[in-house]
């Protein structure tokens, strides 16, 4: 991960910090939303922040070793799910009253794919260096 990817990264903490504001008006009632939609707002806010740590915490790794090109690349996944699965948790339930996740819950199985992808491309990279 480069200098300016992870800065990227860095600054999209801002995003999960609204997020989260959002989410306290949510269950502070602030905003009306249906239980369906507090579980996916609690859900994408989590995935968020734990997938931008993980991806930050792989791209570490990786830097501190001499992996292959293949293992860098393939950990760019778990950053990717880290907006791939958030965005299907909120844009699944948008609407008033949803009563089940719209198309958008792909996004969440897609994400969930991008950071397997990404742990094992990371993993791997970093057996074939030790």
């Amino acid at each position: 991960m480069t200098d300016l990817n992870a800065g990227i990264v860095l600054l999209t903490v801002v995003a999960i910090a609204f997020g989260g504001a959002f989410l306290l008006r949510v269950v502070g009632g602030q905003v009306p939303a249906n239980e369906l939609q507090r579980t996916y707002f609690r859900a994408g806010h989590a995935h968020a922040g734990v997938l931008v740590i993980l991806g930050l915490v792989i791209g570490l790794y990786l830097r501190g070793a001499d992996v292959p090109a293949w293992a860098e690349t393939m950990s760019v996944g778990v950053l990717l799910g880290a907006i791939l699965m958030p965005l299907g948790f909120f844009l699944s339930v948008v609407g008033r009253d949803p009563q089940r996740p719209n198309a958008m819950r792909w996004c969440i199985a897609a994400g969930g794919i991008s950071v397997v992808v990404g742990v094992i491309g990371a993993g791997a990279g970093l057996v074939v260096v030790g």
